[in-house]
């Protein structure tokens, strides 16, 4: 059975910063790409981060220059760094992995990916 297993997350100040990391198991036919959602409006997760098998990174514009994602390919886990966090930063993070690539937007319930995570908490408050 494939899944992910996320931790990290918590509460921060603005400007603070926090890293959460994920990792995969059960992918027998192959290393996946890897990703962090959040929600968005009309019931969507949006993509804020993802690395593929090959290291491709993608940043969503909004995190661009703040956000760092990596990989420890030998323990399956990848990491987001996450710096200068804003308030509007605030939300339950999924991490998501799947064989194909990673779409965009997906539902945050019942989407089809090969794995998704429980969510962990970012809170970024004064």
């Amino acid at each position: 059975e494939v899944q992910v297993v996320e931790s990290g997350g918590g509460s921060v100040q603005p400007g603070g910063s926090l890293r959460l990391s994920c990792t995969a198991s059960g992918f027998a036919e192959g290393a996946p790409d890897m990703g962090w959602y959040r929600p968005a409006p009309e019931n969507a997760c949006e993509l804020v981060s993802s690395i593929s098998s090959d290291g491709t990174t993608y940043y969503a514009d909004s995190v661009k220059g703040r956000f760092t994602i990596s990989q420890d390919n030998a323990k399956n886990t990848m990491y987001l760094q996450m710096n200068s966090l804003k308030a509007e930063d605030t939300a339950v993070y999924y991490c998501g992995a799947d064989l194909r690539v990673l779409s965009p937007y997906v539902p945050c319930a019942r989407n089809d990916l090969d794995a998704w995570g429980q969510g962990t908490l970012v809170t970024v408050s004064s």
